[in-house]
């Protein structure tokens, strides 16, 4: 995949692209990311490419053209791609939405800044996209987690690919609880199941512990999901064990 990214501070993504998991991707091919510096478009001797906003108000908003112009001129590098504004406004992003995008062979990220972007700028955008309902300072981390949880949709990138599918939120539900060595620190002890090496009793007992956390830190997913029949009897025996 290739990630193309609009900025004004390109340097910021400078060290986060080149470590851990994402950092290898990157070494390994499978993934591309190609910084563009938009303030090149900007107007006159200064480059400029924000001004006051009409009607008065605090803060700064993009201008259309140095921004619009870059973004076509991006558009043509390469294969077609869709344009993706990261604005607050945009539909929330969610592991569903993360799938589909890894299927793209090329996306392109727009990094806003300041008060926003003029309006006539999103016409350019094929969709918005929202990492979560707070404020940042610019796009530039929303753009770090989108290029992060895509790329780990991509084969190749985690070494382990049933790391991904377990996941939180992969199939719509919260990872299980994990645990590791040693089996008793300060009196907390790993539940037995874990240890006895029956592979059917774990995969259950995951499964439920996946669904019972789901259902008490995040009844709004739990609501959404379409549980099979085995969950359903899973989640009935949570609710009201079995003597």
């Amino acid at each position: 995949m290739r990630a193309d990214i609009i900025t004004l501070l390109p340097q910021i993504f400078e060290k986060v692209f080149d470590e851990s998991v994402l950092g290898s991707a990157v070494k390994n091919g499978l993934i591309n990311i190609v910084l563009h510096q938009f303030r090149d478009y900007g107007d006159g001797r200064h480059k400029t490419v924000d001004d006051t906003p009409f009607g008065g108000g605090p803060g700064m908003v993009f201008k259309p053209s140095p921004l619009v112009n870059c973004i076509r001129d991006v558009r043509k590098l390469d294969v077609p791609a869709p344009v993706i504004g990261l604005t607050p406004q945009g539909v929330p992003l969610n592991q569903n939405l993360v799938k589909e995008l890894a299927e793209f062979d090329r996306i392109i990220l727009v990094c806003g800044r300041y008060e926003g972007f003029d309006e006539r700028i999103i016409h350019e955008f094929d969709f918005q996209l929202s990492i979560g309902d707070y404020v940042l300072t610019g796009g530039e981390i929303a753009a770090m987690a989108v290029i992060d949880a895509v790329s780990r949709m991509i084969p190749g990138t985690v070494g382990c690919r049933e790391s991904v599918v377990q996941d939180s939120f992969y199939e719509g539900v919260l990872d299980h609880p994990q645990y590791t060595r040693p089996s008793n620190w300060e009196g907390l002890e790993v539940p037995s199941v874990l240890q006895e090496g029956n592979h059917a009793l774990i995969n259950k007992f995951r499964r439920s512990r996946s669904l019972l956390t789901t259902a008490v830190s995040r009844p709004d997913i739990l609501a959404s999901t379409d549980l099979s029949d085995s969950d359903k009897e899973i989640f009935q025996n949570l609710i009201s064990p079995e003597d």
